[in-house]
């Protein structure tokens, strides 16, 4: 896995002209961004680096923001890929300075006018790009940029629509018509629900899930933290794996990366609301380390 991790970090360093990302450190207090603009207190940003980066691969142009914590470098790599994920930014920034490590946010607004979107609408042609579908072998120089600081475990921060589509689901199948397939009530091939028995926060919501990935042909024991996350009751999504989706789960454990991804619902942008699905994903991720990442520990 180092040595995985080494390689990713030169080829960011040291790839053609074309997938070399343009590096430029910002003020966060000045950032045009609906991220940085939550969160205008100085307070809030001491200890921490940030950066704007800049590459392209293919027919993408891809900008993400890559804060380090530089007290504690040697963290977790919290990963934010879509930028309508309001609340996992939230839950990114509160984790680095918690634990320290590096975060890494995709920024939409590379695409003028698309700042908060889910997808990357800078493209050359072609429709845009689903940035957590593009850890794709044939796009190495992705995975490299947003993987380069080399930090493990690697968490994923989401939030998702409320309920599931039942449509393609094996269980549950009478519930109401939601949207996607993240929710503890969804099942098929790939995606067998361990859910919680009390249901007590954060899980008395059935949106609000860990992902525990592991390669077909073995068991979902084999799971980083499955077991772990299962015994302490939390609702848990068993993903397997066979051939990558593109997705950074898929990417992770057909490297052989230890990662970690939560969900919660997406509850909006009022204030409460956002801390309220932030709260949820910090809740699963403190709770998700003292269980599986013992050597990860709260700063301070």
């Amino acid at each position: 896995m180092r040595a995985l991790l080494l390689t990713a970090a030169a080829f960011a360093l040291s790839g053609s002209s074309e997938d070399r990302a343009t590096v430029t450190r910002v003020d966060p207090l000045t950032v045009q961004d609906d991220d940085f603009a939550r969160h205008r207190d100085p307070a809030e940003w001491r200890g921490l680096t940030v950066r704007r980066a800049e590459f392209t691969e293919e027919r993408g142009h891809w900008r993400f923001w890559r804060i380090d914590n530089k007290a504690h470098p040697k963290g977790p790599l919290w990963f934010v890929p879509h930028d309508n994920e309001n609340a996992g930014f939230e839950a990114a920034l509160v984790s680095l300075r918690t634990y320290g490590g590096t975060l890494i946010a995709v920024d939409s607004g590379a695409a003028p006018g698309e700042d908060g979107v889910r997808l990357n609408h800078a493209v050359d042609y072609g429709k845009p790009v689903d940035p957590n579908r593009n850890f794709d072998s044939a796009l190495p120089g992705y995975a490299a940029h947003m993987l380069a600081s080399g930090n493990a475990p690697i968490i994923a921060l989401h939030t998702n629509a409320p309920g599931f589509d039942p449509t393609d689901s094996h269980c549950n199948q009478g519930d109401p018509k939601g949207d996607g397939i993240i929710s503890i009530r969804f099942c098929d091939d790939v995606l067998t629900p361990s859910p919680s028995q009390a249901h007590a926060w954060p899980f008395d919501d059935d949106d609000s899930v860990a992902f525990a990935t592991y390669r077909a042909g073995k068991s979902p024991s084999d799971a980083f933290c499955r077991d772990a996350m299962v015994g302490a009751d939390f609702n848990v999504v068993q993903e397997r794996v066979l051939i990558s989706d593109g997705s950074l789960s898929n990417y992770a454990i057909l490297h052989g990366l230890r990662y970690l991804n939560f969900e919660t619902q997406d509850r909006g942008l009022e204030p409460a609301a956002l801390a309220g699905a932030r709260d949820r994903l910090v809740w699963m991720i403190d709770h998700a380390l003292a269980l599986c990442a013992p050597g990860v520990k709260p700063i301070g």
